[in-house]
């Protein structure tokens, strides 16, 4: 069943996607969308997949920079007060 529906642009050009469609399209926060206009001024608003499944979960276990092999030795040892 097709589902219709409207959302008010702000004065930053941005709109809030009814929940209706969110759920219709899986959409979660942080996913990517893409809006295609074809030549008619129509417009359709798809969800952009990631390349992998895994793809976001990439750096989810980081906070911040990266440490290196050094860095990490270190906090170790001063974590156990050596």
């Amino acid at each position: 069943m097709p589902i219709a529906k409207q959302a008010k642009i702000t004065t930053k050009g941005q709109i809030t996607i009814p929940i209706e469609v969110r759920n219709a399209l899986g959409l979660r926060e942080g996913d990517i969308v893409s809006f295609e206009v074809d030549d008619g001024g129509q417009a359709v608003l798809k969800r952009v997949h990631d390349k992998s499944a895994f793809a976001k979960y990439a750096g989810a276990l980081r906070e911040g920079k990266g440490l290196g092999a050094k860095e990490i030795v270190q906090q170790l040892r001063e974590e156990r007060g050596w």
